[in-house]
């Protein structure tokens, strides 16, 4: 699963023909957003891999709430596909007035993001890959890693 602003295009291509690993890309629309040439609805994986290869384009400007509601409707495929764990790609560059970004994801947002994927109780990895902001980056991670952990504990 990739969280960013920007499209993860490598991850795309390794896995493109794959049934056994989904990916799934929540980024900025490619005519804004790098790298301009993938990341479009339509590619959605070929051969063995056809369905599992899901791009969720957004638009320039897109606000912490309009990301849950994204990302709500992404863990609810996850959760159909039972994976034996997770790979999350956190693009920290989605939070307001990153100077590579567009979106205005704040330190909440963060933290809700990561209790609803760490609510799916999955093995879960976390790396990194993007966020510029110096002043509120880690912040940012921290409250993600919150809500994970928080999303993570037994109701």
């Amino acid at each position: 699963m990739i969280l960013t602003n920007h499209r993860g295009n490598g991850q795309q291509d390794i896995f493109y023909e794959r049934s056994d690993v989904l990916t799934i890309s929540i980024h900025g629309h490619p005519s804004f957003a790098y790298p301009y040439f993938s990341g479009f609805a339509m590619e959605k994986g070929a051969a063995a891999g056809k369905g599992y290869n899901i791009n969720i384009p957004l638009p320039e400007n897109v606000n912490g709430e309009r990301y849950r509601r994204v990302l709500s409707e992404i863990l609810r495929r996850i959760v159909r596909f039972q994976p034996q764990f997770l790979i999350v790609a956190l693009g920290l560059d989605t939070a307001k007035e990153d100077p590579t970004g567009t979106w205005s994801l704040e330190a909440e947002d963060f933290e809700a993001v990561g209790k609803m994927i760490g609510s799916l109780h999955f093995p879960t990895l976390v790396i990194q890959e993007g966020g510029y902001d110096t002043r509120v980056l880690g912040i940012n991670a921290c409250r993600f890693f919150t809500g994970l952990w928080s999303g993570d504990l037994p109701p």
